[in-house]
């Protein structure tokens, strides 16, 4: 809160404290000091989404405010009607496309935030099925240069597969032949899944 806003406050409070006594209050609140004592002039989830998301996409910003923005986004997200809000908010295709930035650190906070949207959560596993990801992580987790990147790819399949068949067919289907597993698995089952997560743990 600004000090203009901060004075009118405290003298509207003093005079308004002296009424009860006769006193007249003068002192008119304007619109700016009543949305910031009453918090209006706080930003909403959904806003502060975008314009992470905003930052993290502008390839003129510094690398190190894109991954604050990054790390930032990726906390709202741990909320479930904002990792939901996800698709409302037209987010999905460019948080995918960061999955392919040159640089290693982005592409890590891309998959991580894959990872944590659709954890425990069908209706995010559908999304990011629908929008081409998988592919694109299984890509990463077998052939990214960066470890940590490959790392958090796989945390992503992992999350998005389990109780969700559809997206764990498309993940095999997607498999080279020394990481498809040679029984079908159940997404229902997780030792089912693990035969196909722990696989390519073990290869970074």
């Amino acid at each position: 809160m600004n000090d203009s806003n901060m004075n009118s406050l405290l003298k509207w409070g003093v005079e308004n404290s002296k009424v009860s006594n006769g006193a007249d209050a003068k002192t008119q609140l304007n619109q700016e000091a009543l949305a910031a004592l009453f918090g209006g002039n706080q930003k909403s989830d959904a806003q502060m989404m975008k314009e992470m998301m905003e930052v993290v996409q502008d390839e003129e910003a510094k690398l190190e405010n894109r991954i604050v923005a990054f790390d930032n986004f990726e906390q709202l997200i741990e909320n479930l009607d904002n990792a939901n809000n996800i698709e409302s908010l037209k987010l999905w295709t460019p948080l995918v496309e960061q999955l392919e930035n040159k640089n290693a650190e982005l592409r890590t906070f891309a998959a991580w935030c894959c990872a944590t949207a659709v954890s425990n959560n069908i209706r995010t596993q559908e999304r990011l099925l629908i929008v081409g990801a998988i592919p694109i992580l299984v890509r990463m987790a077998i052939e990214d240069t960066d470890k940590k990147a490959r790392k958090k790819a796989i945390l992503a399949l992992s999350s998005s597969v389990r109780n969700f068949q559809a997206g764990l067919d498309e993940a095999v289907s997607h498999m080279p032949a020394e990481f498809k597993p040679q029984e079908k698995l159940d997404a229902n089952d997780m030792d089912s899944v693990d035969v196909l997560i722990n696989k390519l743990r073990e290869s970074v």
